[in-house]
């Protein structure tokens, strides 16, 4: 069975999901996971856990492209290990990459370790970016949100009497952060 797995990183991407998800009914996927979520955000790729979970001997986990699936090589080999472990492969389709094959297995991991690699350079280089903008003053970050909520929690909780935590739910913010607003008041 042919198991498609489609991701993008943020709501704004749709055009990018849908592109993905006709590449996967293109290429037969008979089910597709489908999810928003930051490849990096450890917790939250519930679909991704679904599909490896769903899989079974013989399956194929189709994806359209490498960066799609796996933040980094460690994370590419958890995965294929884990396919493997279940009889299953990997077929990449923008990169004709089919681990079923051992050439598609080295090249699973040479790409892999290059994208990886190519990442690794931009983040460099996005640090250098922002520390060349800092010394310049160019660059400020941005302002911390308790300091823009600073009168809506202290309003909540000194006029209305309401608790830290209801005032901090009610102006949409952290706990921590309308305790330390009300700390420093």
């Amino acid at each position: 069975m042919l198991i498609g797995y489609a991701r993008t990183s943020t709501t704004e991407q749709k055009a990018g999901l849908a592109a993905q998800l006709r590449e996967l009914d293109q290429a037969s996927c008979e089910k597709v996971f489908q999810e928003e979520v930051s490849s990096v955000d450890k917790d939250g790729r519930e679909q991704l856990a679904a599909a490896l979970e769903f899989i079974r001997e013989g399956d194929i986990l189709v994806v359209t492209k490498l960066d799609r699936l796996a933040r980094s090589v460690k994370h590419l080999l958890e995965i294929t290990e884990r396919l493997e472990a279940k009889g299953a492969t990997l077929r990449i389709l923008g990169m004709g990459i089919d681990t079923a094959t051992p050439n598609g297995r080295l090249m699973l991991n040479l790409l892999g370790s290059t994208a990886q690699f190519e990442r690794e350079i931009m983040l460099e280089r996005q640090r250098e970016g922002i520390a060349k903008a800092k010394a310049d003053g160019k660059y400020k970050g941005r302002k911390p949100t308790g300091e823009q909520k600073i009168a809506e929690i202290r309003r909540l909780v000194e006029v209305e009497g309401l608790s830290p935590t209801e005032a901090a739910r009610r102006a949409g913010v952290a706990r921590a952060t309308a305790y330390r607003v009300l700390k420093a008041a």
